[in-house]
């Protein structure tokens, strides 16, 4: 395409003394220390789309060449396209040393599929903002960091993306316990979250600093449970959730509602996929002897391999029902013809003679995902808010205005002042096509 240190509770504490005092400047020493989970392009975190040349680049980002920097990862793009890093760190390249500096934080260690699929959502949006020139002028430059997904972790990137007074608003985090965790610092601290993907209950109304642009979670599970019911409003159903999943928990007990309240029945199956004892046959055979029809997954993201082998036990006798969480290439390919025929609901879904796909199938020579589509909202909506002030507070002021609106992959939208976003939900279900197993749209909003 052309164009940690780690240190211990015992210094922690000491460091935080010292900025009680004023003695030390969190922001100097977020700046002069590169650590292994935080890069704007020193590191190499997707391995696997290593050319000579992005290594080339991130070797002349150490040494601050920015321009020699850009011709390589310039050419590096031209060899592989689908990398979504490398298009971020050639906008930083060019950027140089005057920006505007955000944050996009992903679970690459954890899943780096997933990760992929939020950087081109923001990689996309932030080539399309430098190149109508910036913002105020300025290069929009973004700092990728590497969260795993772990509470704890994220806990610890917030407040290194707190102590840097350059970066005015994060993208992320992905999975809900994450973002949950991190939630807190951002708010404490005055730097806008919004988060792409994150779908908890806990997540609205959680802070004047906190955002997402998913729907609600009550708005994505009413309609999947509105489409099984009007099936057979009898309908017997058992789940299966990961209660250490947040956002999926969330899902669950809003699906519940709605499906209890078209006169579906729940049969009183216990089944927790985080369980150290999940037994996937012995669930199905208890689901199906109770009469369930139906089968309700909600799997944390990192942990889809035990809602493929729910899939698999099943052999096809409950109809499969689940969160936008397992919209995954993995699922395709992992869960191969025991998948089929599952039911998900999502918030974006890429339709034909919509721009963005078209844009997207341009710049990454392949299909997107509703993760993509979100961040790139998030990027779009967070340089859309600071058109008029650089500054954090006067980023979450805007985005609060009922006046302020955004037009992106998934159309016109704005902020509710709980920090969600109305949104629109789509009905999907995998089928096999001429293309072999896929999502294919069945209900649109």
């Amino acid at each position: 395409m052309k164009s940690m240190i780690k240190f211990p509770p015992v210094v922690w504490l000491g460091i935080s003394i010292l900025v009680g005092a004023g003695l030390l400047n969190l922001t100097h020493l977020a700046k002069s220390h590169n650590t292994q989970d935080m890069s704007e392009g020193n590191i190499n975190f997707i391995e696997s789309k290593s050319t000579v040349e992005k290594k080339l680049g991130i070797q002349l980002m150490k040494k601050e060449k920015y321009e020699a920097a850009a011709s390589q990862f310039e050419a590096s793009l031209d060899k592989d396209r689908n990398d979504p890093e490398a298009l971020i760190y050639l906008n930083n390249a060019k950027a140089g040393k005057d920006f505007v500096k955000i944050a996009v934080v992903v679970p690459i260690s954890s899943n780096l599929n997933i990760s992929q699929e939020i950087l081109r959502g923001v990689a996309q949006a932030q080539d399309k903002i430098n190149r109508q020139g910036g913002i105020q002028g300025k290069f929009l430059k973004v700092v990728i960091a590497d969260d795993a997904n772990q509470p704890e972790r994220s806990q610890k990137i917030a407040n290194q993306l707190v102590a840097d007074e350059q970066i005015l608003a994060v993208v992320g985090h992905n999975a809900s316990n994450a973002s949950l965790a991190a939630a807190p610092i951002y708010q404490k601290n005055e730097l806008v979250m919004i988060t792409a993907t994150s779908f908890a209950n806990n997540l609205s109304n959680f802070g004047s600093y906190i955002f997402r642009v998913v729907p609600s979670t009550k708005e994505m599970a009413k309609p999947l449970a509105d489409y099984i019911t009007s099936k057979s409003k009898n309908t017997k159903l058992a789940i299966c959730y990961d209660s250490e999943a947040p956002d999926n928990v969330s899902f669950k007990d809003e699906f519940l509602a709605s499906f209890l309240a078209k006169g579906g029945i729940l049969v009183p199956l216990v089944c927790d996929l985080s369980s150290p004892k999940f037994d996937p046959p012995m669930m199905i055979d208890q689901a199906v002897n109770q009469g369930a029809k139906a089968l309700l997954m909600t799997p944390h993201v990192d942990r889809l391999d035990q809602a493929i082998l729910l899939a698999e036990a099943n052999r096809h006798q409950l109809t499969l029902l689940s969160s936008p969480t397992l919209f995954t290439i993995k699922t395709l390919e992992q869960g191969k013809k025991e998948v089929e025929g599952l039911l998900l609901s999502v918030p974006w879904y890429p339709q034909k003679n919509n721009a963005f796909v078209a844009d997207s199938s341009r710049y990454w020579g392949a299909r997107v995902n509703w993760r993509t589509a979100m961040a790139y909202d998030a990027t779009l909506a967070i340089a859309e808010g600071l058109k008029n002030h650089l500054t954090r507070y006067s980023l979450k002021y805007t985005l609060h205005s009922p006046d302020f609106v955004v037009s992106g992959a998934t159309g016109t939208f704005r902020f509710l002042p709980s920090g969600d976003r109305l949104g629109s939900v789509y009905l999907t279900q995998i089928q096999k096509t001429s293309r072999g197993n896929d999502f294919v749209l069945i209900q649109s909003p």
